[in-house]
């Protein structure tokens, strides 16, 4: 009977209805909640089918939530380094666990807002975990980018410190072209103690300091040493350490000397790299006696033909600038992430290191994912299987650092919802009403 179906159709209505409320009470609850996807009620009929032309059965009303996860928030500048949003399509990869022995559920999200917990892991505001790649000294990825093995939770204080050897030496420096020869000249010989520079026997016409560093962040002192020749545009060179008990020489080198050779200059007073001895311009190998490793360093003496080095012209013999690349070992003092997702540790001495790059995972149907606590979503049947894809290449987005992507929710939108869900309410509980009045008429005929 029609009046029995309309009161169950105001049933269906009371519940649709309080079930769309909760809808928008999570959204209006949610809406300063980072990386909050707004959800939605879509109502759907529910209709009795009826072999009559002549009579209705209604049948209800249904409500299918419908989540909007592939809309993007507003993304709102933030002044924390590890403050992350995404601009485009894709999410983060968490994961609600460190422990490999606990390994927990990987989950996708948006929210952003990651923090270093006590062990210096990335962990956001719901208590996820952020996985990424790890980036290896020549830095490169994992190439089985798709396996999820081949991520690890960020830990941006695993690294203690770090130092880097030098490589290059640059000189810029003039050589006085009208300087005496010295009477020792004559019976010079590098490889002879009583007749070289590195023992101080002969005294150089021009010698200055340079500090080095070896792979351990240890500092060493090089002297380059130079005595006029006989040779018109020529110069004897000598480069040791200081002390010489520093390194390990090979023969036919002594004393402490790294290097020993000829520096030639053109007669316009540019350098001549064709004169001058092959090994001064090639890396030096040096071996150090502290237990690090070996360096090999390179003099950039200037190009040939060029007086963007060394120089032999009329004038007082004066370093013009020295510059040396290396540092000292350093902690590290904070990280910065790139818009490729690139995470990097910052050093007290100025140098930098690539750790991690972040994955960013794309589906065919985003909105087709499932929801997990904490703001996150894991795959289903409806959103299709991950591609993890480096930022800004296939159809993933890019990496906002230093914002965080706000909700998307509209709150003028849910307060008008607000109402109608109100309004509709109350009107099914209006054919509760009447149809219970026409039931109880249709009782008071047999009285």
């Amino acid at each position: 009977m029609s009046l029995f179906a309309a009161l169950f159709s105001g049933v269906s209505g009371l519940q649709t209805y309080g079930n769309a409320l909760g809808i928008i009470s999570d959204n209006i609850t949610n809406i300063n909640t980072i990386g909050y996807k707004e959800s939605r009620a879509r109502f759907t009929t529910l209709v009795t089918e009826s072999s009559s032309t002549t009579s209705y059965s209604p049948g209800g009303v249904g409500l299918l939530p419908q989540t909007l996860i592939s809309r993007q928030g507003l993304l709102q500048a933030s002044t924390s380094a590890t403050d992350l949003s995404i601009d485009g399509a894709g999410f983060f990869v968490v994961r609600d666990s460190v422990s490999a022995q606990a390994a927990g559920e990987i989950v996708f999200s948006r929210a952003g807002s990651f923090t270093p917990n006590a062990e210096g892991f990335l962990k956001n505001t719901a208590g996820n975990f952020l996985m990424g790649w790890p980036v290896d000294s020549a830095g490169n990825i994992p190439t089985n980018l798709g396996d999820l093995n081949a991520l690890q939770p960020i830990n941006v204080a695993g690294l203690t410190g770090t130092a880097e050897s030098t490589t290059l030496v640059g000189l810029r420096a003039n050589l006085q072209s009208s300087q005496p020869i010295s009477a020792l000249e004559a019976t010079y010989n590098p490889a002879a103690s009583g007749n070289n520079m590195a023992s101080g026997t002969v005294p150089a016409d021009f010698e200055r300091t340079v500090n080095v560093f070896d792979d351990q962040g240890g500092t060493h002192t090089l002297k380059l040493a130079l005595l006029k020749s006989a040779t018109p545009n020529q110069w004897h060179v000598e480069i040791y350490a200081d002390p010489a008990s520093d390194i390990t020489v090979g023969a036919p080198n002594i004393d402490g000397q790294v290097v020993t050779g000829i520096i030639a200059f053109n007669s316009d007073g540019s350098f001549d790299a064709t004169g001058t001895t092959a090994a001064l311009t090639a890396p030096i190998p040096v071996s150090w006696t502290n237990g690090s490793s070996s360096s090999a360093i390179s003099f950039d003496l200037g190009t040939n033909g060029d007086v963007d080095g060394l120089t032999q012209f009329d004038s007082v013999s004066t370093l013009i600038s020295s510059n040396v690349d290396g540092a000292v070992f350093g902690n590290v003092v904070g990280v910065s992430i790139g818009e490729d997702g690139i995470v990097t540790a910052l050093f007290d001495n100025g140098l930098s290191r690539s750790v991690f790059k972040l994955p960013i995972a794309t589906f065919q149907n985003p909105d087709g994912l499932s929801r997990r606590q904490g703001n996150a979503f894991a795959v289903s049947d409806s959103s299709g299987n991950f591609s993890l894809v480096e930022p800004g290449t296939g159809g993933g987005g890019t990496i906002a650092p230093s914002t965080l992507e706000a909700s998307t929710v509209d709150l003028a939108s849910e307060f008008t919802s607000l109402i109608t869900t109100q309004r509709a309410f109350t009107a099914s509980t209006r054919i509760i009403t009447t149809a219970d009045e026409m039931l109880d008429e249709l009782n008071r005929v047999k009285r």
